[in-house]
């Protein structure tokens, strides 16, 4: 029997991680990049230090095809930036082993069905191969494989700025003056955003790295204003467990955050959910209402870091089981709901929490957490090890887990931060007008800061 051939949707991390799985089970990969190099997305954010050190980056098999070609491991407690993963880890991986012979680059997949089948044809249908489409410099081509992995990622899918899920009113007619994900501020997009009043649209870590950078931007460009739009009403909540978060660079971002809000060096908008972007005078009026009688601001720059959703598109001839509100696989969205958990409390899951209904089709990779936000890299290596197993037919492997996850720290409980939770992080900000980082340090006794704990406490 020949050997089984395996689809792969996007040569990110989690993408090649799967073709060295798949390659190791003595099956054939083959990679589909969209991009003109693999790591595309990656590419996109270089600039920004990772939250996980080495030894959560690397996948097993990966470090295996790389050890062959005298590959040197980084450092595991080191931090790398995008850059570094990618000129240490993932540009060797696709261009000096093996895998360089299975990966396609400038080729985006259009769609995905099971040859000769539409999607309500049921009779024989596992039997059938499935049919992937794809753009590239020659035209359309067509693969056909025996399964598909789809780690596709969601960095070309961010989520609009209206707080309801759709584009604010005036929001398509204002990009010029948005931006989404991670600009780099300090570096290459520096000129866009130096001396400019710039808002930044989002809570999670996306969005405090990039207002901390504005910050630092406005102490070398006068002139430079950093503006935090907060949906929700409680800033805290974005500090995070401080040293208690077992991703350290995380813990020190959320706490040294927390004092350049502290300082008022950060502008913020609490309560400030976005309905209508509009124009005046060339810059930009945000508005909580399209109506007259809500808050509005005028910047001229607003970055948008509201997370990203899944491109589904070109998986509608094929059964899908997703959750209609995480929109992950149906068996995984329980274990991720972000109203529920946070990366730490997410168990390892494999193959049996990520195949569709078309057996032998899987989602991997960030693309699995549908609009969760709590994904690590290391969670993808562990589904791909199993989802390799399972197709192979190697049961017994795909059901075990090899995974433990560093936990996050005691300011999220659950995933969502409960009404003590600003009490766990020493109470919160300090008032703008206090010298202090913290709460607790700006009261009377200053307990923190007398306590002698690292950054006021805070931390």
């Amino acid at each position: 029997m020949p050997a089984k051939t395996v689809a792969i949707i996007g040569a990110g991390p989690v993408g090649l991680a799967a073709a060295a799985h798949v390659m190791e089970r003595g099956m054939t990969p083959v990679v589909l990049e969209a991009g003109a190099e693999a790591g595309h997305a990656v590419r996109q954010w270089q600039h920004v230090q990772l939250f996980s050190p080495w030894e959560y980056n690397v996948d097993q098999a990966a470090a295996r095809l790389l050890a062959d070609i005298g590959w040197n491991r980084p450092d595991p407690k080191v931090y790398p930036t995008g850059g570094e993963l990618l000129d240490q880890y993932l540009t060797p991986l696709a261009t000096r082993t093996p895998l360089k012979d299975v990966i396609r680059t400038s080729s985006r997949v259009t769609a995905v069905s099971r040859a000769g089948f539409d999607k309500a044809k049921t009779k024989d249908r596992e039997k059938a191969p499935f049919e992937i489409r794809y753009q590239n410099g020659r035209g359309p081509e067509t693969l056909r494989a025996d399964a598909v992995i789809d780690s596709s990622g969601t960095w070309s899918s961010p989520n609009p700025a209206g707080a309801n899920g759709l584009a604010a009113i005036g929001e398509r007619e204002a990009q010029r003056n948005i931006t989404y994900g991670m600009p780099d501020v300090l570096g290459k997009d520096r000129g866009r955003y130096a001396g400019r009043a710039v808002a930044v649209l989002g809570a999670g870590h996306s969005a405090i790295s990039t207002l901390t950078d504005l910050t630092t931007l406005a102490e070398q460009e006068p002139g430079t204003h950093p503006i935090w739009l907060l949906r929700g009403t409680n800033p805290a909540k974005a500090f995070g467990g401080g040293a208690n978060d077992k991703l350290a660079a995380r813990g020190e971002l959320g706490a040294h955050f927390a004092s350049l809000v502290s300082s008022g060096r950060v502008q913020v908008e609490a309560g400030f959910p976005v309905a209508a972007i509009g124009s005046l005078d060339g810059r930009l009026r945000i508005a909580t209402s399209a109506a007259c009688c809500g808050r509005s601001i005028v910047v001229d720059e607003l970055i948008v870091a509201t997370g990203f959703r899944p491109d589904l598109s070109f998986l509608g001839e094929v059964r899908l089981r997703l959750d209609p509100a995480i929109e992950a696989p149906m068996a995984l969205a329980p274990l991720i709901d972000p109203n529920e958990h946070s990366c730490g409390t997410v168990r390892p899951h494999g193959a049996r929490e990520l195949v569709q209904d078309d057996w032998g089709l899987y989602l991997a990779g960030i693309k699995s957490y549908g609009r969760a936000p709590t994904f690590l890299m290391i969670t993808g290596y562990e589904q791909v090890r199993s989802i390799a197993a399972d197709i192979a037919g190697d049961r017994e492997a795909a059901e075990r887990v090899e995974l433990e996850l560093p936990e996050t720290g005691v300011c999220t409980r659950g995933g969502v931060e409960g009404p003590d939770s600003a009490g766990n992080c020493c109470g919160g900000p300090a008032p703008v007008q206090a010298d202090a980082c913290c709460a607790d340090d700006a009261s009377a006794k200053g307990t923190a800061k007398a306590a002698g704990r690292a950054s006021c406490g805070c931390a």
